[in-house]
């Protein structure tokens, strides 16, 4: 197995690659790093998500002179989305040594990209139109470069920028290194690269038709900055028994693993930094049952011999369709169902596209659960295990137990306190679910939850887990809107989200001029709470 070390990388650039989370190299990374590094000229055929900005990042990154401001490498890419992109991840990788990039494209305005380059940058990522435009302005000068990128090569010919690609390389110097990166190898493609590479290195790595396992898999839309308040609503709503998470990097494995464990999960870790005791230790601790949530990169969930896991979760979408089967191959295994969730931000979706095609599947889009979906999830799910225990003829052990109690109280008596012994934590509090398992019961009046006359009852997407009282939410709806504390009525604490009653003027004032609030340290959202249908769940009498 190829290390990036043996890509004869220098010390200081593998410790940022490895400060990146990244453990092993990809194959277009292993067969094109070499040739780059060697100055030599490279058509690249890789599908997206294959590895290839690495690929060509880390080349760029390493031969840049950091003592001179100069533009010397360039990298021309087909829309504005992929510019910014491969700018970060350039970025990224040339930050130990402090090299300045900066993205150019259409739609973003000029002041600000002159300025950059007045200053001096020395790799620019854009899009064909914006860079051709700064280079005819004179104000982008390509008399120093040294390296040229042509990514999505197919793609930007087929939007029609093979003209401005031939100006670009036009005004790039005559010695000078052109690496062209692309899925597919079209008649144009071969024609470019006669016109302007000399004797290039071709790397090809095969397309082949993936099969993933038959395990139902669904995907979620999720904001980069949501992704950990989404992936606990998700297991809030699905209550796995045991699910494998899986992120991209070592970093992202420890960061999530943290966050996920203060919000009141129990989680283990696995990475490729991880001693070999200590690895062995916490998989213990997951097929024991102690940690109900694995956290893992791809390379430490290889080999794993783990039978009964019954979620995958792509908390990163893998760079690669290998990458998601192998993910996915965790769970629905010895014909047992398994499900595989994916969460993929706006920027992703090329990327999920792609895996869709390779393993042959779609996966099912889905809507985020409400806090209601989350209550009426555990109840059901409690309801079906006590049903399911009623007609195996569970609990006959304890048959004259219940018949000596059955003298002195009533049965039904008996079973409401059985229940709430079963399902309440060790300080009584009984969970979000707990009320009205049954047929709806009527209530007096004193203890409704129902809305007081003049107050709105909005939704908080916080809660006990993330450490927030009562007293919390009071102080940051003074400060974070103004709103009087005499204005607030009921608050409801829950596991991880609340819901709070304030005068009707009072609340739109929240939701007009606050809708977030930073409280005990995190961000937190409020919406009005709204009743999903004529059947909304009464929540439980947990006031704080």
């Amino acid at each position: 197995m190829t290390a990036f070390s043996d890509l004869g990388l220098s010390p200081a650039l593998l410790q940022t690659i490895d400060g990146l989370g990244y453990e092993e190299p990809t194959p277009i990374q292993v067969h094109a790093i070499p040739p780059l590094m060697a100055g030599k000229d490279v058509i690249a055929q890789a599908q997206t998500g294959t590895g290839k900005t690495a690929a060509f990042a880390i080349p760029l990154v390493e031969q840049v002179d950091v003592a001179s401001r100069a533009v010397q490498a360039i990298v021309v890419l087909p829309t504005r989305e992929l510019a910014v992109q491969v700018a970060e991840a350039v970025h990224a990788m040339g930050r130990s040594r402090n090299i300045s990039v900066l993205p150019l494209y259409g739609g973003q305005a000029y002041d600000r990209q002159l300025r950059a380059l007045h200053a001096g940058v020395q790799i620019v990522v854009g899009t064909p139109g914006r860079m051709m435009d700064h280079v005819r302005r004179g104000t982008l000068k390509l008399d120093a470069v040294r390296t040229v990128v042509l990514d999505e090569a197919d793609e930007m010919l087929d939007m029609g920028f093979l003209e401005d690609i031939e100006f670009i390389l036009d005004q790039v110097p005559a010695e000078r290194q052109i690496a062209l990166f692309s899925a597919t190898i079209p008649t144009r493609i071969e024609g470019l690269a006669r016109q302007y590479l000399r004797d290039p290195e071709r790397v090809v790595i095969a397309q082949e038709t993936r099969t993933a396992p038959q395990t139902r898999q669904f995907f979620y839309q999720v904001p980069y900055p949501r992704k950990i308040e989404v992936l606990s609503l998700i297991l809030d709503f699905e209550s796995p028994q045991s699910a494998i998470i899986f992120c991209r990097t070592k970093r992202e494995v420890d960061t999530l693993t943290e966050a996920l464990e203060s919000r009141g999960y129990s989680a283990a870790a696995i990475h490729g930094d991880i001693s070999q005791a200590m690895r062995e230790q916490q998989l213990r601790a997951f097929r024991d049952g102690r940690a109900e949530l694995l956290v893992a990169t791809d390379v430490a969930a290889r080999g794993l011999d783990i039978p009964d896991v019954s979620h995958v979760i792509n908390y990163d979408i893998p760079d690669d369709a290998d990458a998601y089967v192998h993910r996915v191959g965790r769970t629905g295994r010895a014909g047992k169902a398994g499900e595989a969730i994916t969460l993929v931000t706006p920027r992703e979706f090329r990327l999920l596209r792609f895996i869709e095609q390779q393993v042959g599947k779609k996966m099912k889009p889905l809507t985020l659960p409400t806090p209601e979906d989350i209550i009426a999830r555990r109840r059901e799910a409690f309801v079906d295990a006590l049903r399911g225990a009623i007609e195996a003829g569970s609990g006959r052990a304890y048959t004259r137990l219940i018949e000596g109690l059955a003298q002195e109280h009533d049965p039904l008596a008996i079973a409401r306190a059985a229940v709430y012994l079963a399902v309440s934590d060790p300080s009584g509090r009984e969970p979000i679910w707990a009320e009205d398992l049954g047929e709806p019961v009527e209530l007096p009046p004193a203890e409704s939850k129902g809305n007081e006359h003049g107050m709105t009852r909005l939704f908080l997407d916080a809660g006990r887990k993330q450490g927030i009282r009562p007293q919390d939410i009071v102080e940051a709806f003074s400060t974070g809107a103004g709103v009087a504390p005499s204005t607030i009525g009921t608050i409801d604490l829950y596991a991880s989200f609340a819901f709070v009653e304030v005068k009707a003027s009072a609340a739109k004032k929240v939701l007009e001029l606050s809708p977030s609030f930073e409280v005990r340290g995190r961000e937190v959202h409020a919406r009005k709470a709204v009743p999903k249908g004529a059947e909304a769940v009464r929540e439980p009498s947990a006031s704080q």
